[in-house]
């Protein structure tokens, strides 16, 4: 590692194998403040779903980048990693160890290794990418996108329209895949001395996880959640189209059975980990765990403290 550069932990992988708990965990025993890679859980007001940590399991532990921006409001991979450098050079002030942790992958990459330098937006093609999304649907537009660029469709939901139109418009203009130009992006030059720890589990034992939280989600009052936030600010938000909130507002606002429901939230959430898992494998300088209670051992925590210089 470069020694020059500020010391920074990351804890990233799948949605429910136990981030947070684990960030927790190190933050505790290392002196640390975590910072937010989580794409929903910078919204307002989408707690339950998004699994963010309530002040309880906090117990005094700053978490940075939640609760930062309105439902009604955008942000990308470049303003998050401007935001999250904000918050890494305000906890390295105070001589604490940053620690990152979420599973919104290009965000963690735009923060470690900066952002490949993609053209601007064309109004035309813009235009006309998204009056096909319309007519046709995201899923039509995610299969030309499979075929043209296999990498970013591989990390991209069928039904995640904006990010959908942004990698084929990159593809016209550019005649290059969106995913190669940032695969090529990621092994640029790091930007802190990072450790960077992706957490998994047998995929069985995930599997019963999700459903479990699924569940669990449900009766601390998903549903009322969403209805709330629906009242608010009415079905469009950015947000609602995230893995769960998607099918829980279609439940609230079309009248799905909730047991058809927490199936497609099931479906939904598997999926997605399974996009995670596509991502975070072509990743750099990655060590993947499988026991979150090993990190939290002695022995591991000095082994970090020293590999980062603290």
């Amino acid at each position: 590692m470069d020694e020059s550069l500020e010391p920074l932990l990351v804890i990233a992988g799948p949605t429910a194998t136990g981030k947070t708990a684990a960030a927790l965990e190190l933050a505790r025993g290392l002196d640390g403040e975590l910072v937010g890679a989580d794409s929903v859980q910078v919204y307002r007001g989408f707690d339950i779903g998004s699994a963010k940590p309530s002040p309880e399991e906090l117990d005094g532990i700053a978490h940075h980048l939640i609760d930062v921006i309105d439902p009604d409001q955008e942000i990308d991979a470049a303003d998050y990693a401007r935001r999250a450098d904000a918050a890494v050079r305000d906890i390295r002030a105070r001589k604490r160890l940053p620690i990152v942790v979420g599973g919104t992958g290009l965000w963690i990459r735009a923060l470690l290794r900066g952002l490949v330098d993609l053209p601007a937006v064309d109004p035309s093609i813009r235009a006309r990418l998204e009056a096909q999304a319309k007519r046709r649907g995201a899923p039509a537009l995610h299969r030309k996108l499979a075929q043209v660029d296999p990498m970013t469709a591989a990390v991209v939901h069928p039904n995640d329209a904006l990010r959908i139109v942004r990698a084929l418009e990159v593809y016209e203009q550019t005649g290059t895949a969106l995913g190669e130009l940032r695969k090529e992006h990621a092994l640029g030059e790091p930007r802190f001395r990072a450790i960077f720890i992706v957490l998994d589990m047998d995929r069985a034992e995930h599997g019963a996880v999700i459903e479990a939280r699924a569940r669990d989600m449900i009766e601390r009052g998903w549903c009322d959640e969403v209805r709330a936030l629906r009242e608010r600010w009415g079905d469009d938000v950015r947000p609602f189209g995230s893995v769960g909130y998607r099918e829980i507002l279609m439940h609230v606002a079309d009248g799905i059975p909730l047991d058809e429901t927490l199936r497609a939230v099931r479906k939904s959430t598997r999926l997605y980990a399974k996009r995670q898992r596509t991502w975070f494998k072509g990743e750099p300088g990655v060590s993947w765990r499988s026991e979150r209670e090993e990190l939290r051992t002695p022995k591991t925590l000095e082994r970090i403290a020293r590999d980062l210089g603290l």
